[in-house]
């Protein structure tokens, strides 16, 4: 029987390697996460398409349970990205007649376009949260998008300015968050790569639209922030643009990557008050670390904060990777905070 440990919990961000039967994961690797639907990236025949999604989120629980990990994921086994299906399953976004923005390496991208008030007008994630809670004993997590970031991935043509639209996608999120931690959900955890992105936007309204979200939850809640994927953004900047900031959000989590980047690890200090989800994996090879080089930015951080304040976690998600180096680089995850553990 598990028994969840009490110091240096295991975690992925959010996402694990879709399987190849389930996803063209060619075509996924070829272009920038979409921010409209891309129904064109599964194998699956539509009709069977639930049920495939649904095999392939066990695959995703076994695999996470038989590494290690202590906080279970659903991988996001049926989303296309991190942002679109929740986005897109909105009121107020016309899908069929999407809009244009440009991306965080300013490439302009298909996006949702807003044509009316933005409303969520039923559960998104609720039967996926139920589904994982069904099918594992272990703490669980559910992501959901942030509201600056959507609001970062739309065409505006409803709202007087982006910061409305940020607010709406806010109540938006607090509503799907309280019902994330009705059905069963431990941990929700709000993911806002634009606020590194677009810091100066950030700071004017982004970090209003994430309190928003955050008002009134009672559950465990973490916002991740992150320099994108690594197999599609290669470069990163040597410390975040955006991070202090979130010093005094409501969040009881902050996800960072530290693993590609290097990053000076005295930022934490910025952050004495969170717990922090340690990115220590980097995603941009696919070669597995030791346990022993991924210990080792974790011993880094005891300078900064204290262990019990840490989950050892990956950088970003997993979801470019290929299955068997997913696989390892969770195992030497579990085996480096074996050996911390053991050592403090």
């Amino acid at each position: 029987m598990w028994s969840r440990p009490t110091l240096l919990p295991t975690s992925l961000v959010g996402s694990y390697a879709q399987p190849e039967w389930l996803i063209d994961r060619a075509k996924l690797a070829g272009r920038f996460p979409p921010r409209v639907r891309a129904k064109e990236l599964w194998r699956v025949d539509p009709v069977h398409l639930k049920e495939a999604q649904d095999d392939a989120t066990l695959l995703a629980i076994r695999a996470q349970e038989e590494a290690g990990l202590d906080i279970i994921t659903d991988g996001e086994m049926r989303r296309e990205s991190y942002s679109n299906h929740f986005a897109t399953a909105l009121d107020g976004v016309d899908i069929d007649n999407p809009g244009t923005a440009l991306d965080r390496s300013g490439h302009p991208n298909p996006v949702p376009r807003i044509a009316g008030p933005i409303q969520r007008t039923r559960p998104i994630g609720v039967e996926d949260v139920k589904f994982l809670r069904a099918h594992t004993d272990r703490t669980i997590k559910m992501t959901v998008p942030g509201p600056f970031t959507m609001s970062q991935q739309a065409q505006d043509d409803y709202y007087p300015d982006l910061e409305s639209a940020a607010m709406a996608y806010a109540a938006a999120v607090n509503a799907e968050i309280r019902d994330l931690h009705a059905a069963g959900a431990d941990i929700v955890q709000i993911d806002e790569p634009y606020m590194q992105a677009r810091p100066e936007d950030a700071r004017a309204y982004g970090l209003a639209a994430l309190e928003a979200a955050l008002d009134g939850v009672t559950g465990t809640t973490a916002v991740h922030i992150c320099f994108g994927y690594a197999a599609i953004i290669h470069t990163r900047p040597e410390g975040y643009s955006f991070l202090p900031e979130l010093a005094g959000c409501s969040a009881d989590q902050i996800s960072i990557e530290t693993a590609q980047s290097g990053l000076d690890l005295a930022v934490l200090a910025d952050l004495a008050d969170k717990t922090i989800i340690l990115g220590v994996i980097d995603l941009s090879t696919p070669d597995v670390e030791t346990a022993d080089t991924v210990a080792a930015p974790v011993r880094r951080a005891f300078s900064h904060t204290s262990p019990q304040k840490i989950v050892i976690a990956t950088d970003c998600g997993m979801k470019y990777l290929p299955r068997p180096s997913a696989e390892g680089k969770m195992r030497a995850m579990s085996a480096a905070a074996s050996t911390l553990r053991a050592a403090l």
